[in-house]
């Protein structure tokens, strides 16, 4: 029964990281920018040094680097990645199961990957970078009519045209052909086997998704709302508490009419201890109280923060009534 319950466990939190359509709006904004900075790189700053020992260094780079940096920029722009970092910090990842772990890697590693990707890919389908690594390591006796004895100094040249010896410019045309065709056919197998496991993984996670498809598409509508509402109040509530961190210095604050309205109306605002801030940070798996969903930390805490004051309360008016009976 206990490996079942972590089985389950495990197929329901699978499906907490593909839902939401903005995700899929945003990844797809981000590959088209991938798209535009790749083609501009490649018209203003792309230039095969046409040289032997260095074409295969630079035409590696040219893909590889570029890639490297755009997968780091996509990991730390990803929330779930601080959140991975925060909950092994607060909780030390002690209720984070190992496949619960592994699946979130995978989300980050995932999203951060779209831009690198998609680099590679058009990298590959305009075939300049591979046609300049490559060139030199091309076989003169497969091309019909190549002359002898020409080395790798020499098919290192055909990636610019003007540098080609001129009586191996008949040539040039049928190697940036056959270049142009190995890039291109690697970056379409690289489009299908993307195409394939991105196919896969959609359909784990309509198998192992603990909600039925209109709930999956409340809590996401729900977690896109409070994050909204959350940044909103954040910076709200920020701005009135340095505001009066400002006045106790000065005596008085400057501010602007929407922010004496927001004053005016929440005077209350005060500073949130520690404990409530770590309390809704970090990864959250999917749970419910009494039936009842809770669809992130926030609503965690503010269910169970309801149902501390209840307790209380009731505690209260118990001793209350013993007082009275006392008396």
């Amino acid at each position: 029964m206990a490996a079942a319950a972590l089985v389950t466990e495990n197929f329901k939190f699978v499906s907490l990281f593909f839902k939401s359509k903005d995700v899929m709006i945003f990844n797809g904004l981000i590959a088209l920018s991938t798209v535009a900075g790749q083609t501009a790189y490649n018209v203003f700053a792309f230039h095969c040094p046409c040289s032997s020992g260095r074409n295969y260094r630079y035409g590696l780079a040219a893909i590889g680097v570029p890639a490297l940096a755009l997968f780091l920029v996509g990991a730390m722009m990803n929330r779930s990645a601080w959140d991975l970092v925060s909950e092994c910090r607060l909780r030390t990842c002690r209720k984070l199961s190992g496949a619960a772990a592994f699946t979130l890697l995978g989300n980050v590693i995932g999203r951060a990957a779209v831009a690198p990707l998609t680099w590679a890919v058009i990298s590959l389908l305009q075939g300049q970078a591979y046609t300049c690594a490559l060139s030199e390591f091309v076989d003169p006796g497969a091309v019909e009519g190549f002359p002898t004895g020409q080395g790798s100094e020499v098919m290192a040249k055909f990636p610019c045209k003007e540098s080609v010896p001129a009586e191996l410019q008949i040539f040039w045309a049928e190697i940036d052909r056959r270049l142009k065709y190995e890039s291109q056919l690697i970056g379409w197998l690289l489009v299908a086997g993307l195409s394939l496991t991105l196919f896969l993984m959609l359909c784990m996670k309509r198998c192992s998704s603990p909600l039925g498809y209109l709930q999956e598409d409340y809590w996401s509508r729900y977690r896109s709302n409070e994050k909204v509402l959350f940044e909103r109040t954040a910076d709200a509530h920020a701005r009135l508490l340095a505001a009066d961190n400002v006045k106790s210095f000065f005596g008085f604050v400057a501010l602007e009419k929407e922010d004496k309205e927001q004053l005016m109306e929440h005077r209350s605002a005060g500073p949130i201890c520690s404990t409530d801030w770590n309390r809704v940070t970090g990864v959250y798996l999917y749970r419910e109280n009494n039936g009842l969903p809770l669809y992130s930390r926030l609503n965690k805490w503010a269910t169970y923060s309801l149902e501390n004051n209840m307790e209380e309360n009731m505690k209260e008016n118990m001793e209350e009534t013993e007082m009275d009976v006392l008396c």
